[in-house]
């Protein structure tokens, strides 16, 4: 999933990260992926273009959180499908396809509306980020 993460990062500004744990703290796990993305000041990119993928194994919830700039441009019919598509995948069992699928659309996402520039840096940590 970190390859995933750094092959979909490159060829945009944008940054993805993924936050799992066993179980949501609330009960709406939109909520939940809103503080931990606040949380790891995500919101702090020059373009304000990150997107936090959240996970809740036990309780099985699901979230996409995006900051502004990209949430904007997209829409939230946008992030309600790659909702549905990571569901798909799960419900298949194929956890790790549906995540990684989700991480690639993102990207590509990311890619048209924020292109990589010589200048841009990567501002977050790829790596997976495991809570409680």
């Amino acid at each position: 999933m970190v390859e995933a993460i750094q092959e979909a990062e490159k060829n945009t500004s944008g940054e993805i990260r993924f936050f799992v744990e066993s179980k949501c703290a609330y009960v709406d796990a939109v909520d939940r992926a809103k503080e931990i993305f606040f949380s790891l000041k995500m919101e702090q990119t020059k373009d304000r273009n990150a997107v936090l993928l959240y996970m809740a194994m036990d309780d099985h919830q699901l979230a996409l959180f995006a900051d502004e700039g990209i949430y904007q441009r997209l829409g939230r019919q946008y992030w309600t499908e790659e909702v549905k598509k990571i569901i798909a995948h799960f419900t298949k069992d194929n956890y790790t396809g549906g995540i990684c699928h989700a991480i690639r659309d993102i990207g590509l996402a990311l890619q048209k509306e924020f292109p990589y520039e010589k200048e841009d840096k990567n501002e977050l940590p790829d790596e997976i980020i495991f809570g409680n």
